[in-house]
């Protein structure tokens, strides 16, 4: 019987078989097509600049410079700009006034003396003898006033930190609102600790920031305590009465290791810190509130955080400024075993070398902050300095350890081999070292020295982790260029002058964005030497180049201790001081392309030895 549904299931699985083969096979490629016509030629890009190796090459030069012909008496201090008026604002210590000096019509090559130049001029801003301010307590009092100590202005906001008649009473911050010209009109003035040392703005303008360092007096008999000042501004008024962070409750620590009963007291705060490192050095009855000194503070670019340089104590402060605590970091030491230096001005020539067991104390004085991807970095001038007074002094030459008249004490068998090898008294013996560190079980063997200041720049992340040193790259850079000339004094010229003390004491600094690349500033308060790195990626430093603005042929001789430091009747002699150039660099503003008066970036140096304000213009070459 036939089955018509076999029939159509065949037919169709036939006809699929011979639709594939037909999907399977192609067909005759067709015959190539004309060419078509050529298409109009596209326009020509524009020609890229040829890369620029790293670090790049900056030219510094000398445009403009202030002289007040007074010399030895800080006559040129703190240095600020002000955009609106385009003046530098230095600060006058021996005539207690700022110099306004205006940069309107600044130069933009270089003048054709740039040690003797004095082509700027100045107007005096003054100020008052004393002040009304409320206390605490909402009482108004009246406030005699004593030095002026720092300066910061934010935009047209200028206030001056001004210490007490009585250097270890409290001092105050007075506020002005400055006009085009660069007059100011008295706002108010704000009571803040003793011996406000610096003053500061937050990026955000919302408060400012001081730094009282409260040093006691020659005889240590009134040691007030350091402090932090905090001053609240809106609308640039600023609050009548300024907050403290003091340096015992607010002390806090990140350790998670140690709860709030750990360091409640005074002495367990003292021991915890000394444990860490930090440098404490004082009479009987010293406290960690006494003992720390605030000197320069620069903050976070969200206005968040702050840094604080601690110098004698070698450490920093890292402040909250949201819930107005702060932690106190121990900065470490330079090993000069790794690292060489020149440790002796009898020799009077440049010699470098390492010694075993001997250490630097970083102790910054001025620092700086920038950020590199979304943190804060914060460079520090590492100058050094000892507790060295009529009633307590730390300070002591390395021969003077052995010297059975003097300490009466020994050195390591390392330590004395080295010092005899390097020639003795006349050599590493005229070191200057600390007797708060170094005889570790106090047995009166030295095993270790700590010298002052690391003759160096740094770059510390935000938790106070060194990331970068300059190692030794001051001295012989210096020396290199100067020759016998470098570590000299800056009260006369002779070379080699300060090898024993600190070296070239790194005083000055600055951070500033040149064509997309930034920059640390450095100067050497001592030789005047001015030191340019490329600090964009922190982990990724390199030397720039150096200038140094004096002449070292120049006779002549001042003493800074005398109360005229010219005086010749005790053998001084500044007839030639005017032609020696600067001396005694003490602070270096950055002014951006953007703000400055020429649309070039500027320095304004503030010499103090010299009492001279010197602009220079930095451009790549």
């Amino acid at each position: 019987m036939f089955n018509n549904n076999n029939y159509k299931v065949g037919a169709l699985a036939l006809a699929l078989s011979m639709a594939l083969t037909a999907c399977v096979s192609d067909g005759d490629d067709g015959k190539q097509g004309l060419k078509g016509e050529q298409g109009m030629p596209g326009v020509a890009g524009v020609e890229g600049n040829d890369g620029k190796n790293l670090p790049r090459a900056l030219n510094v030069e000398v445009v403009g410079r202030f002289a007040t012909g007074i010399y030895g008496k800080s006559a040129a201090e703190i240095v600020q700009f002000h955009k609106s008026s385009n003046s530098a604002f230095a600060i006058n210590g021996a005539a207690n006034q700022i110099e306004v000096i205006n940069l309107t019509n600044l130069a933009i090559t270089e003048v054709a003396n740039p040690i003797a130049d004095e082509s700027l001029t100045s107007s005096a801003f003054t100020f008052p003898l004393s002040v009304s301010v409320i206390n605490g307590e909402g009482i108004e009092k009246t406030m005699p006033l004593g030095a002026v100590n720092s300066i910061a202005i934010k935009q047209d906001l200028l206030a001056i930190a001004v210490e007490g008649q009585v250097k270890q009473a409290n001092g105050a911050i007075l506020f002005y609102s400055l006009n085009e010209l660069g007059e100011g009109t008295f706002i108010k003035a704000v009571e803040v600790g003793a011996l406000p040392d610096m003053v500061t703005f937050t990026p955000d303008g919302s408060k400012a920031l001081v730094a009282n360092e409260g040093e006691p007096n020659a005889d240590y008999t009134n040691d007030p305590e350091g402090s932090i000042s905090v001053i609240s501004i809106v609308d640039s008024f600023p609050n009548n009465v300024a907050k403290a962070i003091n340096l015992s409750t607010d002390i806090v620590f990140s350790d998670d290791n140690l709860v709030p009963d750990d360091f409640n007291t005074d002495a367990k705060r003292l021991a915890i810190l000394s444990k860490a490192g930090v440098k404490f050095a004082g009479p009987a009855g010293n406290t960690v509130a006494k003992d720390l000194e605030p000197e320069y503070i620069t903050t976070s670019s969200n206005s968040k955080m702050a840094y604080v340089s601690l110098q004698e104590n070698n450490a920093m402060g890292i402040i909250n400024l949201e819930e107005l605590t702060i932690e106190v970091k121990a900065l470490g030491y330079k090993d000069w075993g790794k690292h060489q230096l020149d440790f002796s001005n009898k020799d009077e020539v440049p010699e470098f070398k390492s010694i075993q067991g001997l250490y630097g104390m970083y102790q910054p004085d001025t620092i700086a902050s920038y950020t590199w991807n979304d943190s804060t970095f914060i460079v520090s001038a590492n100058e050094g300095d000892a507790r060295d007074y009529d009633g307590f002094s730390e300070e002591v030459r390395v021969k003077d350890i052995i010297d059975a008249d003097e300490l009466n004490q020994t050195l390591s068998t390392e330590l004395q081999s080295q010092y005899d090898e390097s020639g003795g008294k006349n050599y590493l013996g005229r070191l200057k070292v600390t007797t708060a560190l170094g005889d570790e079980d106090k047995d009166g063997e030295f095993e270790k020295l700590f010298s002052y200041g690391a003759r160096s720049f740094s770059i510390w992340d935000k938790n106070a982790n060194l990331v970068y040193d300059s190692g030794d790259d001051f001295g012989k850079i210096s020396s290199a260029i100067l020759g016998n000339n470098f570590n000299a004094a800056h009260t006369k010229n002779k070379g080699d002058n300060r090898s024993d003390d600190k070296g070239g004491e790194p005083e000055a600094i600055d951070i500033g964005e040149i064509a997309g690349r930034t920059y640390a500033f450095i100067a050497q308060e001592r030789a005047g030497d001015l030191f340019v790195y490329d600090v964009t990626n922190p982990f990724n430093t390199a030397f720039v180049t150096h200038y140094n603005n004096r002449d070292f042929t120049v006779d002549y001789e001042m003493d800074d201790d005398l109360a005229d430091p010219c005086d010749p009747n005790e053998g001084m002699d500044c007839t030639h001081v005017n032609e020696a150039g600067d001396l005694g660099p003490e602070s270096i503003k950055f002014i951006s392309a953007a703000d400055s008066p020429t649309s070039k970036p500027l320095l304004i140096v503030g010499n103090e030895v010299s009492g001279t304000v010197t602009v220079y213009q930095v451009t790549e070459l």
